[in-house]
């Protein structure tokens, strides 16, 4: 089987089996003492996505060694951000192979990790295996590989389950949830405003102070009345006429047109404050221990 670093894998990979959580550099116990075993470094998968061990750096507990841990003897604690090897001691981590590279880790390598594990959990032999101790030295083939030499061309993961299975029990993931109000608003037409033009009729007077001509005749007597013309003084025609041309105004109405106002129409937006109010719904934990129930409030 070939495997590779998950941090090799494309950025954007994401395996369903853990809830999507990162659970590199979560701390590694043994859930045999609670002891701390080290951290998780890396996961390696197979070429068909699916996980296959933790890389696990023990750190003090067995000193700068980095050893393979199956994904099913593992128990993830999302919360505490912990995994707990299931069974895991001291002596099998140092009966382990040393993880370095890749290059490394062949089937070879893979049966010494899976007889180090595979002893103390065997309930049954598989096929015509023999379990080996989990303190068999690390130069002696396991009689596991000896015993089922074709295995190296027809093994696949799914000859040892309890080892690289992952159940739901292991991996549980208790979530809480909260309601939480979301503010947001929508835009909605709420009336519409027409801005037109018609045309009034008005009646209206002008008054326009127009000039009238007439003759006015006055007979008057004058200072030397009765005094004797001298010869020749009077010519006696008939036909004389004076005449006296005579005007008047008369109005000339007519309508112009004249800008009287402007009108601009425009938008201006007020801003309102509204609140609402509801009812939040939350969950919470229940912790039973020791036969009494006790609420735990996230905070």
């Amino acid at each position: 089987m070939v495997l590779y670093k998950l941090q090799d894998l494309s950025t954007g990979y994401t395996n369903t089996e853990f809830d999507n959580y990162e659970i590199r550099d979560f701390d590694v116990y043994s859930d045999v003492n609670n002891e701390r075993v080290g951290t998780v470094k890396n996961i390696l998968v197979d070429d068909t996505g699916h996980f296959r061990y933790l890389v696990v750096d023990t750190g003090f507990w067995v000193f700068g060694k980095q050893v393979l841990l199956p994904i099913g003897r593992s128990r993830i604690s999302y919360g505490d951000r912990r995994v707990y090897a299931t069974g895991l001691t001291k002596e099998q981590v140092e009966s382990l192979p040393e993880f370095d590279e890749l290059e490394r880790v062949d089937y070879d390598y893979e049966e010494r990790v899976r007889g180090v594990y595979r002893s103390p959990f065997a309930e049954t032999p598989l096929e015509t295996s023999t379990p080996v101790e989990a303190t068999a030295p690390l130069d002696t083939p396991s009689a596991y590989a000896e015993t089922t030499a074709p295995r190296r061309d027809t093994y696949t993961y799914e000859h040892d389950p309890e080892l690289y299975n992952i159940t739901q029990q292991n991996h549980q993931n208790l979530k809480l949830y909260e309601e939480r109000l979301v503010a947001d608003k929508s835009r909605m037409k709420t009336g519409e405003v027409a801005v037109g033009k018609h045309v009034e009729t008005d009646r209206a007077t002008v008054s326009v102070p127009v000039e009238r001509e007439r003759v006015v005749i006055e007979r008057t007597t004058p200072t030397d009345a009765g005094r004797i013309a001298a010869p020749g003084e009077v010519d006696f025609r008939e036909g004389e006429v004076a005449r006296v041309d005579i005007y008047e105004e008369t109005p000339e109405i007519r309508k112009e047109a004249v800008l009287r106002e402007e009108v601009k129409v425009k938008k201006v937006v007020e801003t309102d404050t509204v609140e609402a109010q509801e009812e939040l719904r939350r969950e919470e934990l229940d912790v039973k221990k020791n036969n009494q129930r006790s609420r735990k409030r996230k905070s």
